[in-house]
């Protein structure tokens, strides 16, 4: 059973996705916010497997509120699907790097938001590497957001990991990686799941992040 925390402002959208979400065998909703806070507060209260996070609400941010969810220990096994219909680029990088796991508008039909909510929980980023790598290239091309490169963030990997998250942060598959590398797929899961203990990432959508923060990549060089 997937356990989830519906995080909206809005009471009648939080039952509206409550009504979908239990229709289902394997969700449970476990709990309701209605700001910020009380999100993050819930979240280590009632234990949720997926927060339903929306971006805009009082107190506290839904972006903040990830960035503290996701920042706790306690916390380490909580995915954050960030829920909003504010579907432009800068709020899509701001929810992957606050670390959130997945990005979904409110406008989604129910079927994908169910596929996303699986998919999120399984451990999984919703966007696909290469999208989530379009994303970034575009939003770090304005040099006036563009993040400054902190190649010493990277000092913690051996040359192995290094040269994977390079092509994690270039959109390539494992199995693509594999062929590449002329390694097993299970040989590159292990890396990129070393790559993701030490750098702090929850999936490979902060592996992409992290990929263009650090100078590793550079837009247009994927």
């Amino acid at each position: 059973m997937i356990r989830i925390l519906l995080a909206d402002d809005q009471a009648l959208v939080r039952a509206g996705f409550r009504v979908f979400v239990e229709d289902e065998p394997d969700l449970e909703v476990v709990g309701e916010a209605a700001t910020g806070r009380d999100a993050v507060r819930l979240a280590r209260e009632v234990r949720a497997d997926v927060v339903l996070m929306d971006i805009r609400m009082p107190d506290l941010d839904g972006l903040a509120a990830t960035r503290l969810i996701t920042a706790d220990d306690d916390l380490a096994g909580v995915r954050v699907l960030i829920l909003t219909t504010f579907e432009i680029d800068e709020y899509v990088f701001a929810a992957l790097r606050a670390g959130a796991s997945g990005f979904i508008g409110k406008n989604a039909d129910t079927p994908d938001l169910l596929r996303a909510i699986r998919t999120v929980a399984a451990g999984e980023a919703l966007l696909s590497p290469a999208a989530t790598r379009g994303l970034i290239a575009r939003f770090l091309a304005d040099p006036v957001r563009a993040a400054t490169p902190s190649p010493a963030r990277l000092a913690a990997l051996t040359d192995r990991e290094r040269e994977i998250l390079a092509l994690v942060g270039s959109g390539l598959s494992n199995d693509e990686m594999a062929a590449r590398l002329v390694v097993s797929p299970a040989t590159v899961k292990t890396h990129i799941n070393r790559a993701m203990t030490k750098l702090g990432a929850h999936d490979r959508a902060q592996l992409v992040v992290i990929a263009y923060e650090t100078g590793l990549i550079r837009p247009g060089s994927g």
